[in-house]
């Protein structure tokens, strides 16, 4: 009988931000495969799991997602993890989840954080629909054509940027979709927890004078 594919969702930061059930199914899993070995240790070894870990991330082959999926046929209970947050939303888990869908192999989600809708839910934006993006492009160009895809957005569009594309992205923002709202979640569940929410020519200011360090999850909306 096959093993079973357990997709856990682990701390976005706040290592308290994990669910009991996902503690249990780390420390029951025969394997955890993990997007970092070494960032997975420090959450197992916090709550003294000893369960094997291997590594699959964007680089990983087809290779390991053949052996994985040979074992969860063989039987045994493989626990996917990302570093943080759930696994498969702008994640390369993805690829491991749908290998072991065409293999027959049961696939069972263990939710818990996620970083689009925490900061969905201090955005005070109205979110019984949202469009998530992933990360924006980086080159200028396709930056820029991205933002003016979203001109006729009727609900809030969040997306993930990172430190040194921050104030470039705010940018493009405004010059593709004028001084919306926005609300800019930075660091979220950790020590330098920060909850920005303006225009985007307020945020553009703020973070000029405030170099943006750490990871960054925005939320833009039009109306």
């Amino acid at each position: 009988m096959a093993g079973v594919l357990y997709v856990v969702a682990t701390p976005i930061g706040n290592l308290g931000d994990i669910t009991l059930r996902a503690l249990e199914t780390l420390k029951t899993v025969d394997l955890i495969a993990a997007e970092d070995t070494r960032h997975t240790k420090k959450l197992l070894q916090h709550y003294g799991i000893e369960t094997p870990l291997v590594s699959f991330h964007q680089h990983s082959g087809a290779g390991r997602i053949e052996q994985l999926v040979r074992r969860l046929q063989q039987g045994e209970s493989i626990a996917l993890v990302t570093d943080a947050g759930t696994p498969g939303i702008s994640d390369p888990g993805g690829a491991l989840v749908e290998a072991a869908h065409r293999a027959g192999v049961r696939v069972a989600p263990i939710p818990g954080a996620s970083a689009a809708t925490a900061v969905l839910s201090v955005a005070g934006l109205p979110a019984h629909r949202f469009r998530f993006e992933g990360f924006p492009p980086r080159k200028a160009g396709a930056r820029r054509r991205f933002f003016e895809s979203l001109r006729e957005a009727d609900a809030p569009v969040v997306f993930f940027e990172s430190p040194h594309r921050l104030l470039a992205t705010l940018q493009t923002a405004y010059d593709a979709l004028g001084d919306c709202t926005v609300v800019v979640g930075r660091e979220l569940t950790k020590q330098f927890e920060e909850v920005f929410r303006g225009t985007l020519s307020e945020a553009i200011a703020h973070w000029q004078a405030t170099p943006p360090r750490g990871e960054f999850v925005i939320v833009l909306a039009r109306a």
